[in-house]
């Protein structure tokens, strides 16, 4: 049985290079890539969330490409991936969404390469996920990150993925393998001790 789990990729409000507040664009790589990588982790749906009609429109047919056009019998994986994605147009129509679903509205966790307050450990989250019963929605921004004043409406900020080195610029879909592996992966560690 699949844990109360849910992803929304978030394009506004985002900062932009230069700390302006934005709306990214979606693009066809984090639709699929990401929605494959959800797929891989069980989570119940990948939302993009986007407040344009046309970017709205644009998802709308590449997922429709590889659920009912070509892409779905050439991929039949990708279809399958592609079964969980729904765009809606902010968060908190995604929040009610899993309230419905649900029954209790999620707790939101979303990510940054900065601590916070309200910043979590992996274990800690982890832990949560697999006893605590709740819905989880695990946000994700794109561009330079979610605006603050809506970061600090959210429950937790999962601490940041960091490499050996001081370089930490992660796109948008490694961050989410690594983190849902993180959260959600098979305890290799403890294999073959």
């Amino acid at each position: 049985m699949a844990l109360p789990v849910y992803l929304g990729l978030v394009h506004y409000p985002i900062y932009n290079k230069n700390n302006e507040i934005v709306t990214t664009a979606i693009t066809n790589f984090d639709i699929h890539d990401i929605a494959r990588t959800a797929r891989t982790y069980n989570l119940l749906k990948y939302f993009i969330i986007h407040p344009l009609d046309a970017q709205k429109a644009l998802a709308g047919e590449i997922i429709s490409y590889w659920q009912e056009g070509y892409g779905g019998q050439y991929n039949p994986d990708r279809k399958e991936a592609l079964n969980i994605v729904e765009v809606l147009p902010d968060i908190a129509a995604t929040v009610d969404y899993i309230t419905v679903k649900e029954g209790a509205a999620p707790l939101i966790v979303t990510t940054d390469a900065r601590k916070y307050e309200n910043t979590v450990s992996y274990a800690s989250l982890r832990q949560q996920i697999h006893e605590s019963g709740r819905p989880f929605l695990l946000l994700f921004g794109t561009g330079w990150g979610i605006e603050n004043s809506v970061m600090k409406q959210f429950d937790y900020i999962l601490e940041p993925v960091y490499g050996p080195g001081d370089y930490n610029h992660l796109p948008v879909r490694a961050a989410v393998a690594i983190i849902l592996d993180r959260l959600l992966g098979e305890y290799w560690w403890e294999k073959n001790r």
